[in-house]
């Protein structure tokens, strides 16, 4: 007798036959437009520099980078993230060449708007660390430490100049306190009201982070724990949350992504603008060292990761495989 309700009248390996049937009650999907491709633009080089730790990512000359931008419009993506990497003379305590109208970041944007235009959304990275001799996100103060309000003032000079080089949307990834009024005043007043800001709200301290620093040639010694996330804290996110969006933050993001899923969800319920994840290198690397050696299947995992990520809550993602993944999706 067929009880209903229950097995065997119920079976809801029916709606996983086929891979069709699969698709069509697929409860999330990705697009290309919900990527965003991070992108290292390196100063004095006269071709792509490949990132050792990140196979098939490379620091990009001013030309490669033209390209880059290119592609990413071709491939329907929404986005392009640009970090600076300047050369080391040109790296001092105050990150000068983060708001030198010449600096290679102001440059590069530049580049890309001249070349795409409003056809793909110009990112910039608003932080100091790849310009500073020591390496941190801010100014250090007498005894080393960081340096949150002084910081604060060389981050409404950055807003500026990037706004001014052409930038749609700044990311202020410093994790200061207040960074995010302090640069919303700045951008208003220069008359750049347009320009979005996109928090890093949610951006922990990690160990995922290793390739990221060989790609911006950073020159960090110690680490971050001051200024950015505990791995054990929840609320300490929400609260976070709840200032940045105080401040005007015009969208969030949580980095890492993949190890920080819960706080993604999180994040993503307690809040009604659009929320960002970062798949950072340390990810990336992994997938990619992994399958190297064969031990995973690389495209499945690609795209699992990504799913996972939209899945608890990313409206956007940056990955390093944005345009990769973006032509397979289409």
């Amino acid at each position: 007798m067929t009880t209903y309700g229950s097995f065997p009248g119920t079976r809801p390996r029916r709606l996983r036959t086929t891979p069709a049937m699969r698709c069509m009650v697929a409860e999330t999907r990705l697009h290309p437009a919900d990527l965003i491709l991070p992108a290292f633009v390196r100063e004095g080089v006269g071709e792509p520099v490949p990132v050792g730790a990140m196979p098939g990512v490379v620091q990009h000359t001013r030309d490669s980078l033209r390209k880059a931008a290119v592609e990413a419009v071709e491939a329907g993506i929404s986005g392009i993230m640009l970090f600076g990497v300047p050369e080391e003379a040109k790296k001092d305590a105050v990150g000068t060449a983060g708001t030198d109208p010449e600096g290679i970041l102001q440059v590069a944007l530049r580049d890309v708007r001249a070349e795409v235009g409003d056809e793909l959304i110009v990112m910039s990275d608003l932080c100091l660390d790849e310009f500073t001799d020591h390496g941190h996100c801010g100014v250090l103060d007498a005894e080393g430490r960081v340096d949150n309000d002084a910081t604060l003032e060389r981050y409404a000079e950055m807003a500026q100049v990037q706004a001014d080089a052409g930038a749609h949307v700044v990311g202020p990834s410093g994790m200061m306190d207040g960074q995010i009024g302090v640069i919303r005043d700045a951008l208003d007043q220069i008359g750049r009201e347009d320009v979005s800001i996109l928090a890093y709200t949610a951006k922990y301290s990690s160990a995922f982070y290793g390739p990221f620093r060989e790609a911006v040639g950073s020159s960090l010694k110690g680490d971050r724990k001051t200024y950015q996330q505990d791995a054990a804290n929840i609320g300490e996110s929400l609260r976070e949350l709840a200032l940045d969006l105080e401040e005007g933050a015009d969208m969030v993001m949580v980095k890492p992504a993949g190890p920080y899923l819960d706080i993604l969800a999180r994040v993503a319920e307690a809040c009604d603008v659009p929320v960002a994840a970062y798949q950072i290198s340390g990810e990336y690397a992994m997938i990619e060292a992994a399958a190297e050696k064969g031990w995973i299947d690389r495209d499945a995992a690609i795209m699992e990761s990504l799913l996972g990520i939209r899945r608890a809550g990313a409206r956007n993602i940056l990955t390093y495989w944005a345009v990769e993944v973006a032509h397979r999706l289409r």
